[in-house]
């Protein structure tokens, strides 16, 4: 879009002495002499064919016109000055673009971000969260942490930690579950793994078992606990990811069975170079689960 001159000096000298309502604390902010401001004011109400002050005995006041073009300057005004500091605290600083399964991010990463920014405040880390359905590829990631078996088509990948699988519902839902076969009468939720239930009943020594009602699937495990905390179901999932929910009392565990259906892998596509930035996140998030299990 073409833009017409803008008069740039002027709507400065303008917003100043708007803010101040006075032409001597608008020049002392901006180094000039309370003439040059006055002028420049002057200059911006000739070209407008309006008057924007009123010039009082002690001060200035607005005028409706006033008025109406101070908030719109002053927000373009701040939003230069937010844009032309972003630009200059990313100076030297290293892009990442890192895609986390949702449980993972919520469960895990979020709490300890804040150490990792003060550790490598070098690093402009761009976080986005995913399903477990995720191309690297396509979404111009550099890493992703997913949950599987660590075999993806063209992928690097590095174990990260279990998180095994186990039943998790509400406690007056848990108060009713007695055996592990009661659960065959509940509705449980799963998620688009279909055998999950049927391997961790064979793990809890009921092989073979089969829910009276077909699992409810969910394409995200944040979703599927949400429909365990609010009653709807038994969820099977990561409890390791879900402690604060059970500390809360959400949610808690009525058997001690678990089943591992994969784990949580760090991966980066296999023709990628890797980065200072992709090395050092991918270092933090080692030690950091190191300092954990120690």
């Amino acid at each position: 879009m073409q833009r017409p001159h803008l008069p740039l000096k002027a709507l400065l000298a303008f917003e100043a002495a708007a803010r101040h309502l006075s032409f001597t604390l608008a020049a002392q902010e901006m180094n000039v002499t309370q003439a040059a401001v006055s002028h420049q004011v002057k200059a911006l109400e000739e070209r407008l064919g309006v008057s924007l002050f009123r010039r009082l005995s002690r001060g200035l006041a607005l005028t409706p016109e006033g008025e109406a073009l101070l908030p719109s300057l002053r927000r373009s005004f701040d939003t230069m000055a937010h844009s032309l500091r972003q630009v200059s605290e990313s100076q030297g600083k290293q892009p990442l673009a890192v895609g986390v399964v949702g449980t993972f991010a919520t469960g895990w990463l979020l709490p300890k971000l804040a150490d990792f920014y003060q550790q490598f405040p070098w690093v402009d880390l761009r976080l986005s969260t995913h399903n477990n359905r995720v191309n690297l590829a396509e979404e111009g990631l550099d890493l992703a942490v997913r949950f599987g078996d660590g075999a993806w088509h063209g992928t690097l990948a590095e174990p990260l930690m279990p998180s095994p699988l186990t039943p998790l519902c509400t406690p007056p839902m848990a108060a009713q579950l007695n055996t592990v076969g009661d659960l065959l009468r509940c509705q449980l939720l799963r998620s688009y793994r279909e055998e999950e239930w049927s391997e961790w009943f064979t793990a809890a020594g009921l092989p073979g078992a089969l829910p009276l009602r077909s699992p409810i699937q969910f394409d995200s495990s944040l979703t599927m606990m949400e429909a365990a905390r609010q009653g709807i179901g038994v969820a099977l999932a990561p409890v390791a990811m879900f402690q604060t929910w059970v500390e809360a009392g959400w949610v808690c565990q009525p058997f001690s069975a678990h089943v591992a259906m994969g784990r949580y892998w760090l991966t980066r596509l296999r023709h990628r170079d890797e980065t200072a930035a992709m090395r050092a996140f991918s270092e933090w998030l080692q030690l950091s689960m190191d300092k954990e299990s120690a």
